[in-house]
């Protein structure tokens, strides 16, 4: 994602808001890829060009009217995981193990038991 006009949208307190009433139709793969992407930008190792990557690709996230609607049920969330995963592999490096960590411990927060397996999809390609 190399357009950051979606970066206008991101504030800490909508990615809050938008995560809080979606999270459940989202899923536990978007959230996750979500929490990753906030959790690397709050990091103070990262530059400021990583963040404003991140911040679009939050922005899109909480865009009400992003490619796919997001109520459209099983696929309305496809297009947000799919700007995630690319950014989330642009920014690899920047991804520690106490990142991850932090957002699987945010997912259990809010979903309890959590299928390993789809976040291990995940990180396999961040």
């Amino acid at each position: 994602m190399t357009d950051n006009k979606y970066a206008n949208y991101f504030t800490e307190q909508s990615l809050w808001e938008k995560l809080r009433e979606y999270a459940k139709t989202a899923g536990t793969k978007v959230v996750y890829a979500v929490l990753l992407l906030y959790y690397t930008m709050e990091s103070n190792t990262v530059k400021m060009k990583t963040k404003l990557s991140i911040a679009a690709a939050l922005g899109y996230f909480i865009l009400p009217t992003d490619a796919i609607f997001d109520l459209t049920p099983i696929i309305g969330y496809s297009d947000d995981l799919g700007v995630a995963l690319f950014v989330l592999s642009q920014i690899t490096t920047s991804i520690t193990p106490e990142i991850r960590e932090k957002a699987k411990q945010k997912l259990a927060e809010w979903f309890g038991e959590i299928d390993s397996e789809e976040l291990r999809q995940i990180d396999e390609k961040s």
